[in-house]
């Protein structure tokens, strides 16, 4: 429990919060908290395998940037992602100021969801993008000796020894969706140009460390770089920003309340940090060897479903379920493998 002792703090704060601001509206205060319960638990839902990947991420960092990992990241998370950054969104697509997309947000949802949705083919296809290199690098490293999904994961990983290939398929994957989706010729071009920035993101946050690297002590300050943690945290927050970007779009579809719609789902970034901390400190992903990559193959149909989502509603229900499947299957597939390990470890004994 001592993990998610802060998500307690702040689900107790959020939701007396949630009950008082409730009463300002004709719902009342009961409505406000019970739908703050449900974008809480849709948020830990989709965010599942992202607390996973995180915990990959997280177990080479020092404790240093753990801990700013766990105060910073989720300041940035649940204020800058979940609040800051849909008004950001908006302001830019409405031509707006902050300050004005706000107080729309505040006073006049509706027409503030409608400008938010309006934006949601760049934002699908930047997300999308970014995700679906996530899932191609982990299953393209061709130093990888453990598969999950055996002969599928062998052959993706032997395609990794090609120079760039996530790149290629990532872009070859966006320009087929530019060409063939049924859109305008406006909405195409935002499909493009956020998808390529999706692209870029990705390569430059995961290239952070080479930063580090001269001739005489390349591969030393690599390494120093990643233990400290700082290509570490923002290829994190970039994630988590990537999987909040379903999340904000998808809560709309329950309420227009931003108020209640930022305290839900800091209520669900939280709990996703504390499960983070959680697997880290139980040392999960060593003992379940499958976790991790059951939790990119959610990121691969998560990176599916937001691409898909350009032209198709998919309901949040069964973006969640896809997710949880996924790391529910890799989880017994671990539990088989330990067995069968220990089986034949005391036949050679």
């Amino acid at each position: 429990m001592k993990a998610f002792r802060y998500s307690i703090i702040v689900t107790v704060a959020c939701l007396i919060a949630a009950y008082y601001w409730g009463l300002q509206t004709p719902a009342g205060g009961m409505a406000a908290v019970f739908l703050v319960i449900i974008l809480g638990i849709m948020e830990v839902s989709l965010s599942f395998d992202n607390a996973v990947v995180n915990a990959s991420v997280l177990k080479e960092m020092d404790a240093k940037w753990q801990q700013i990992f766990l105060t910073v990241g989720i300041l940035i998370a649940v204020f800058g992602m979940r609040l800051v950054f849909p008004i950001v969104i908006v302001a830019v697509a409405s031509g707006q100021g902050m300050g004005e997309v706000a107080t729309m947000a505040l006073q006049q949802p509706e027409q503030y969801a409608k400008y938010l949705e309006e934006s949601h083919i760049g934002i699908s296809a930047f997300g999308g993008m970014f995700l679906l290199l996530v899932f191609l690098y982990f299953m393209m490293d061709a130093t990888k000796e453990l598969h999950w999904l055996g002969a599928v994961e062998e052959r993706l990983s032997r395609l990794g020894k090609l120079d760039a290939i996530e790149v290629m398929l990532a872009l070859i994957v966006l320009f087929l969706l530019q060409g063939f989706l049924p859109l305008e010729t406006a909405e195409r071009l935002s499909l493009l140009v956020a998808g390529i920035g999706g692209v870029i993101l990705y390569v430059a946050v995961s290239s952070l460390d080479s930063l580090f690297e001269n001739e005489e002590e390349g591969a030393a300050m690599v390494n120093t770089a990643k233990r400290s943690g700082i290509a570490g945290f923002l290829y994190l927050e970039v994630l988590d920003a990537s999987f909040s970007f379903d999340g904000v779009i998808g809560a709309f579809a329950i309420t227009r309340d931003v108020v209640i719609i930022m305290l839900g789902l800091a209520i669900g970034a939280m709990f996703v940090r504390s499960l983070t901390v959680y697997l880290v400190n139980k040392g999960t992903l060593d003992e379940y060897v499958f976790l991790e990559h059951g939790a990119h193959w959610a990121i691969g149909a998560l990176a599916g479903i937001m691409l898909a989502s350009i032209v198709i509603h998919i309901p949040e229900v069964i973006t969640g379920l896809i997710g949880v499947a996924f790391i529910v299957l890799a989880l017994i597939s671990s539990v088989r493998y330990k067995r069968r390990e220990a089986g034949g470890l005391n036949e050679a004994g």
